[in-house]
């Protein structure tokens, strides 16, 4: 089973009604970094966070009174949350399969749009297989999150929106994980302006497509809406057709780029949707000579959770954060004298706690670890002379 232009023109229709047509953006930050212009396609902002909503809604279109006893699907967490959200939508039953330890915002918004969810499995793949079999035991319809034909031509509504916006669109750089969104959108963009490149980008610990070598068990990864493990049977085939390059990144890459889309452009990023914007920064990724370059936010579903982490990382790298082991007497408002120290040179407390273990210490001593927000390394160093200058013995210090 194949998929062309007119099946993608046709699932615009169908989407229309209920996916929005999502902005396309200049990011400043990346056009100087490249040196050529960059827009962002801002999928993150579609309905239930991702681009997954546009095959989800065309698929039930496709399946008709053969969903009448409802959908079941396995999925990562964006998918499901489509599925849920167009099955509600049309008034039908549905039954989420997750593999165990799916992002909890992706689980618990699937459930909000009214779907069972189990989690089940250790990857995508235990997933889809239980959904499989639970659709063979109940009548439900069985919806692929990304090898279906109807699926793909939902998907690549968002090319042809592509064409539409970007005059001079020279190459389009796309989320790759099952091949459903990249398979849709080179079709669209390149049966209207063939010399357009699509380059493909997936994370490098789960690189099927880029020949990468899978390891059996969880896939560890910044980029989880991403970490399919095997190319579709019918994804396969259109990806190596239609797409003229697919580029690994690393985990280091996805968190920077993550950062800069919330830092720069205010887009709130997961991982497998901001690794366009990490094959940029790391030239994984080089843009067409001439012509607008377009990378596809293709999500927004962040876990809550990893956010302080990318964030602490992130003021590490900057030289923002300064932790500092010291001496202190051991005595009533020795721990806050010190903290003054900090505070009156600008410094922000972040943590603070005791250590009595590990340092030599005289029996009225106390070691203190304090971290705090600073300015930069040039900040640090003054709040560190400051802190020697009123006598504190700092033991460690690390920006």
């Amino acid at each position: 089973m194949s998929v062309d232009l007119s099946d993608i023109e046709a699932a615009r229709e169908v989407v229309a009604g209920v996916a929005k047509h999502t902005p396309v953006s200049t990011s400043l930050t990346l056009s100087a970094d490249i040196g050529g212009p960059v827009v962002l396609k801002a999928e993150n902002l579609q309905r239930t966070g991702s681009f997954k909503l546009r095959g989800a809604i065309n698929k039930l279109a496709a399946l008709g009174a053969d969903a009448a006893n409802g959908v079941t699907t396995g999925s990562a967490g964006n998918h499901a949350q489509a599925l849920a959200f167009a099955a509600q939508h049309v008034g039908v039953p549905c039954r989420i399969f997750v593999p165990v330890g799916a992002p909890i915002t992706k689980v618990q918004a699937s459930r909000n749009h009214g779907a069972v969810v189990t989690e089940t499995g250790a990857d995508l793949k235990a997933a889809v297989a239980a959904a499989e079999e639970h659709a063979a035991d109940t009548g439900m319809a069985f919806c692929s999150p990304f090898d279906d034909p109807a699926v793909v031509a939902g998907q690549g509504t968002l090319g042809l929106e592509l064409v539409d916006d970007i005059d001079d669109l020279s190459s389009v750089i796309v989320p790759l994980g099952g091949g459903g969104l990249i398979a849709g959108t080179a079709i669209a963009v390149k049966s209207r302006r063939p010399g357009v490149r699509v380059i493909g980008v997936q994370a490098a610990v789960c690189a099927p497509y880029a020949g990468g070598t899978v390891a059996e068990g969880p896939v560890l990864t910044l980029a989880d809406g991403i970490a399919v493990k095997y190319p579709g049977a019918i994804t396969g085939p259109l990806v190596e057709r239609w797409v003229d390059e697919v580029v690994t990144v690393e985990e280091d890459s996805i968190a920077d780029a993550m950062v800069l889309l919330m830092d720069r452009a205010k887009l709130y990023a997961e991982g497998a949707g901001a690794v366009g914007v990490a094959a940029l920064l790391a030239r994984a990724a080089l843009p067409s000579d001439g012509g607008t370059t377009c990378v596809v936010v293709s999500g927004g579903n962040v876990d809550l959770g990893v956010v302080p982490s990318l964030i602490r990382r992130h003021e590490n790298q900057a030289g923002r954060r300064l932790s500092v082991v010291a001496r202190i007497d051991d005595r009533p408002g020795g721990l806050a004298t010190l903290l003054t120290v900090f505070a009156d040179g600008g410094a922000d407390l972040i943590e603070v706690e005791h250590i009595r273990e590990g340092l030599d210490l005289h029996v009225r001593e106390t070691g203190i670890h304090a971290a705090f927000e600073v300015r930069g390394p040039e900040h640090a160093q003054r709040l560190l002379g400051a802190a020697r200058a009123a006598g504190y013995d700092i033991v460690e210090s690390r920006i």
